[in-house]
């Protein structure tokens, strides 16, 4: 089992490169399956995740030709419409897989995600959604069935709750389903806007996307299409803090900074000095003492519940005492543990983490519990004194493409061991 090893106190320094959203690129290749025509995608990011995706789909009867981070997919026929809890239990977004199914081949078997460290991400929205656009649904053996023979119809849907992951499984049925489908307190984060953008490309009709309100017009089918996934704003947003907690001076490249507002205006409470280059460019420095600054997590385009780890190592090197509110996960605080064996202050109550800040860390043995604790430990370990082991890495490279190899090159010192 691989281990991240650093020794921290250099000040981060140069330009480093955001590559593709990891979760754009998962409902993207899920969007493979609407049709029987090659899709093209560019800007595919190399990390686990998408790698189980790129098997899985090639399980269900797809081609695919991987050549660095384009990706040609082409599903002819839909061989074995079910996603095998062997294939996708280390991977959280098998349920994307769903809708695509039940709208092309009338049936789906898929394997339930249950839980996950950082708490349940139930399914239930989906199951309800793919009920009122005339699918039926079992569960047994912890699997979801879902049959409609007669193919899905239109339907109004209104989310209890905001979910990223139902609105784009939901939006992929109704693409092929007959009539309109409105889709009610959508979520509105741009990966969502950026399936749609792909699935117009290949021929759907879906308008709203990045509002609350998305409405699809079906279509008897769907063809080929290229397509360039968005930049990922949740490595961006974890580099900018990077270069603001070891006041060093980075530039992240390749990214869109309207996604990372959010986190842009906190940093800038905080006392950093964060400037837009240009469209796809960020610049960040600490030039003096960090500051507390409260935050809370909230669907876009509201704080990402994804930055939020990365942001307690920030708070943990701030003058004051933060507070930071969880509203999106139940079980999103496990990393504090592990700061705190680093010398972090941090107090738990609940759904809220206390930050007292200004500690110096020192160098530790850590076990990463998931994929964003992962990388606010390697956040941590960058301004600890001394050395640390970072564990269980396996979980970063999830979703970050060979970050300790674009974190070196601007000077951290880290390396990966085995």
């Amino acid at each position: 089992m691989d281990k991240f090893v650093v020794k921290g106190g250099v000040p981060l320094r140069g330009e480093i490169a955001t590559g593709g959203a990891k979760n754009s690129a998962l409902p993207a290749l899920a969007a493979t399956l609407l049709t029987d025509q090659p899709v093209n995608l560019q800007r595919i990011p190399r990390v686990r995740d998408v790698r189980t995706m790129q098997r899985l789909l090639v399980d269900i009867g797809a081609s695919a030709d991987v050549d660095g981070e384009s990706v040609r997919i082409q599903v002819r026929v839909v061989r074995s419409p079910e996603a095998p809890y062997e294939l996708v239990k280390t991977m959280r977004a098998s349920s994307l897989v769903l809708g695509p199914l039940v709208a092309r081949a009338g049936r789906a078997r898929v394997s339930l995600p249950g839980g996950c460290a950082i708490g349940a991400r139930p399914i239930n929205l989906h199951l309800a959604g793919l009920e009122q656009l005339g699918a039926q649904i079992q569960q047994a053996h912890g699997y979801v069935e879902a049959v409609a023979p007669q193919g899905l119809r239109g339907a109004t849907i209104r989310f209890e709750r905001i979910t990223v992951t139902g609105t784009e499984d939901l939006m992929m049925a109704a693409v092929l389903a007959r009539g309109e489908t409105v889709l009610q307190n959508a979520a509105r984060e741009p990966e969502v806007t950026d399936l749609a953008t792909l699935l117009g490309k290949m021929g759907a009709k879906i308008a709203g996307a990045g509002t609350s309100t998305i409405r699809i017009e079906g279509v008897e089918q769907l063809h080929g299409a290229e397509h360039s996934i968005i930049p990922d704003r949740i490595e961006a947003g974890t580099f900018l803090v990077a270069g603001a907690i070891t006041a060093g001076d980075l530039t992240v490249t390749g990214c869109i900074p309207e996604h990372n507002a959010a986190l842009i205006n906190k940093l800038q409470a905080a006392g950093a000095e964060v400037t837009e280059v240009n469209t796809s460019t960020l610049r960040v420095r600490a030039l003096t003492g960090l500051r507390s600054a409260d935050v809370t997590t909230e669907e876009y385009p509201g704080f990402p519940t994804d930055l939020q780890a990365q942001y307690m190592a920030l708070m943990t090197q701030a003058e004051g005492i933060a507070i930071i509110n969880e509203t999106i996960f139940e079980n999103r605080f496990m990393h504090a543990q592990e700061m705190a064996r680093m010398g972090a202050n941090i107090r738990l109550e609940g759904h809220q983490a206390i930050v007292a800040g200004r500690k110096e860390l020192t160098g530790a043995g850590v076990i990463a519990s998931d994929l964003r604790a992962s990388a606010s430990l390697v956040l941590a370990a960058l301004v600890a004194r001394g050395e640390t082991v970072i564990d269980r890495v396996y979980h970063i490279d999830r979703g970050y493409d060979k970050i300790e190899g674009k974190l070196a090159a601007v000077g951290a010192q880290i390396r990966r061991i085995e």
